[in-house]
C-alpha cells in the first residue's frame, strides 16, 4: 500500500502540474474560438493532428524503453546516452527532410501557399521529440517538481506570446495600421493570423529545450551497439503502437476534409467545431496524461515485487473510481463547461460525452498495457493498434460522409473500448492480473446511468438542480466509501 500512495503522491504532482499547465492553455481556446472562424480553427486542429504521429515516431518509443531497461540497471547512463542519440539522429534527419522538401509536402497536405508551416511544425515536433528523453529521465530520477517546472514555463512562454501577438501588436496594429510602433512593424504581420498560434508554439518549445540543454550538453553522443539493438527490439513495437493509438485519435482530423462532402470552408468549419469540442473533452484526458506520467515508472520499478498484481489491480480499480467521478463532475455541469468555447462552435456539445467516455476507457487501455511492457511482449501492442487503426479507418470512412463529426467520436469511442476488451482478454490469458472486473463494471454503469437520470430529469429551479446533482454525486462517493472501505484506500 506504501507503493500506492507513492503512486497517489507522483500523480497528485503531476497531475497537478498537467491540470495547470492545461487550464492555462485551454484559456486560450475560448479566445481562440472568439476571435477566429470555425474555419481558420479547422486548419489549427487538422495540422495539430499530425503532431502527436510524428512525435512517436520519432521517439521511436525509447521513452518506455528507457524506463524498462533502466529499472535495476546499472548502466543507466549508457541507456540515457544510446535514446537521447536514437531519438536526436532520427530528429534531425526528419528535419533535414522538411526543411528540404517543404513546398511538395506543403501541396501535399493542402497547404501549398503556406509552406512555412512545414517548416515551423517540423521544428516543433523535432524539439519536443528530443526534450522528451530528458524529461523521461527526470521521471525515472522522481524529480517530479524539475518536470512541472520545465512543462509549465513551456506553457507560460506560449500563452505570453500568444498575448503579445494578439492582444498587443494585433490591437497596436487594429489601431495604428503602418504608423505602428517598431516592434509591431518589425514581428507583426495581420496575414499569418492562425500562424502565430505555430509561432508561438516553435518558439515555447525552442525555450523547453533551452531549460533541458545542461543535461544533453553532459550526455556523450555515443551508444553501445548491443544495448541499442536490445532497446530497438522492446521499442519498436511501442513506437508503431503508439503511433497507431494517435492515429486512432488523429485520424477523423486528418481525413475529415477528404471525407466529408461539400465546399471547403463549410467542411473546414465542421472541423473546426469538432476539434474545439475535442479540447473540451480533453479535461477527462488531463487525468489520465498525469497517470500515465507518474504510472508508466511505477510498473516497471515494482512489477517485480511479490504482490505486485494484487497492487496493479486494485490500482485499476482506483483509477476507474476517479475516472467516473471526473465522467460525472463534468456531465453534471456540461452548460458551464461549454461557456470555455465561443456560443458558435456550442453546436458540436453532443460529441462531448461520447469523447469523455472514450478518454476514459483509453485510460484504462493505458492500465492495462502493464501486463506485456513488463513481460517484454511488447509486439502485442502492435495487434492492438492494428486493430484499433482498422475499426477507426473503416467507421470514420463509413460514418464521417452521413454524420460528420457525430461519425468520428463514436468512432472513437468503439475503437478504445474495443481495443481495451482485446487486451483484457489476452492479458488475462498471458499475463493474468486479478483486475475486479465486476466492480469497474458496475462503477461505469452506475455513473451513466446516473448521468442519464440528471439529462431526463426536471429539478425545477437552479439552486434545486445544483443541490440535486451534489446529493447524486454524494450518494456516489458513499457508495464507493462503502464498498472500498476494507481496502483502506489511504493509511
Amino acid at each position: 500500500m506504501s507503493q500506492l500512495k507513492k503512486l497517489v503522491g507522483q500523480t497528485a504532482i503531476y497531475g497537478l502540474s498537467s491540470i495547470i499547465a492545461r487550464l492555462l492553455n485551454f484559456l486560450l481556446v475560448p479566445w481562440y474560438t472568439d476571435i477566429f472562424e470555425t474555419s481558420e480553427y479547422g486548419v489549427v486542429s487538422e495540422l495539430y493532428s499530425f503532431v502527436a504521429i510524428l512525435i512517436v515516431m520519432l521517439t521511436f518509443g525509447m521513452e518506455t524503453s528507457f524506463f524498462r531497461f533502466s529499472a535495476n540497471s546499472n548502466e543507466k547512463e549508457n541507456i540515457f546516452n544510446s535514446s537521447l542519440t536514437m531519438v536526436g539522429v532520427l530528429s534531425i534527419f526528419f528535419l533535414s527532410i522538411c526543411l528540404l522538401f517543404s513546398q511538395e509536402i506543403g501541396n501535399i497536405l493542402g497547404y501549398p501557399s503556406s509552406t512555412e508551416y512545414v517548416v515551423w511544425f517540423a521544428l516543433i515536433i523535432g524539439f519536443d521529440s528530443i526534450a522528451s528523453i530528458p524529461l523521461a529521465k527526470l521521471r525515472e530520477l522522481n524529480k517530479a517538481k524539475t518536470f512541472v517546472t520545465v512543462n509549465i514555463v513551456n506553457i507560460l512562454v506560449n500563452i505570453g506570446l500568444n498575448l503579445f501577438f494578439f492582444i498587443y501588436c494585433k490591437g497596436h496594429y487594429e489601431e495604428f495600421g503602418d504608423q505602428s510602433n517598431a516592434l509591431v512593424s518589425m514581428v507583426y504581420d495581420p496575414n499569418i493570423r492562425v500562424g502565430y498560434i505555430f509561432i508561438s508554439n516553435l518558439i515555447a518549445s525552442s525555450v523547453k529545450l533551452l531549460l533541458l540543454s545542461p543535461m544533453i550538453l553532459k550526455v556523450r553522443f555515443s551508444f553501445s551497439s548491443d544495448l541499442l539493438k536490445k532497446m530497438l527490439i522492446y521499442s519498436f513495437p511501442i513506437m508503431l503502437a503508439g503511433a497507431a493509438s494517435n492515429l486512432n485519435e488523429s485520424y477523423s482530423r486528418i481525413s475529415f476534409k477528404h471525407l466529408l462532402g461539400g465546399q471547403e470552408n463549410d467542411v473546414m468549419s465542421e472541423l473546426g467545431i469538432f476539434g474545439a469540442c475535442i479540447k473540451v473533452a480533453m479535461l477527462m484526458a488531463i487525468f489520465v496524461q498525469a497517470f500515465r506520467y507518474a504510472a508508466e515508472p511505477f510498473f516497471f520499478s515494482s512489477f517485480k515485487q511479490k504482490d505486485s498484481k494484487q497492487m496493479f489491480a486494485d490500482l485499476m480499480t482506483y483509477f476507474v473510481i476517479a475516472c467516473t467521478f471526473i465522467y460525472m463532475a463534468l456531465m453534471f455541469n456540461i452548460d458551464i463547461v461549454m461557456l470555455m468555447i465561443d456560443e458558435k462552435y456550442r453546436v458540436g456539445v453532443g460529441v462531448v460525452p461520447i469523447l469523455l467516455l472514450a478518454n476514459l476507457f483509453l485510460g484504462i487501455y493505458y492500465n492495462l498495457s502493464v501486463w506485456y511492457k513488463t513481460t517484454d511482449k511488447t509486439v502485442y501492442a502492435i495487434y492492438f493498434g492494428i486493430l484499433g487503426v482498422t475499426i477507426t479507418v473503416v467507421c470514420n470512412s463509413l460514418w464521417i460522409p452521413t454524420y460528420g463529426y457525430i461519425g468520428a467520436a463514436w468512432t472513437t469511442l468503439i475503437c478504445y473500448f474495443t481495443m481495451t476488451v482485446a487486451s483484457y482478454l489476452f492479458g488475462q490469458r498471458i499475463n493474468k492480473i486479478p483486475y475486479n472486473l465486476l466492480k469497474i463494471i458496475v462503477y461505469i454503469s452506475l455513473a451513466l446511468l446516473l448521468v442519464y437520470i440528471d439529462s431526463v430529469v426536471n429539478f425545477g429551479t437552479e439552486v434545486v438542480e445544483f443541490i440535486g446533482k451534489a446529493l447524486i454525486l454524494l450518494g456516489y462517493a458513499a457508495l464507493v466509501y462503502k464498498i472500498e472501505k476494507p481496502k483502506k484506500i489511504i493509511n
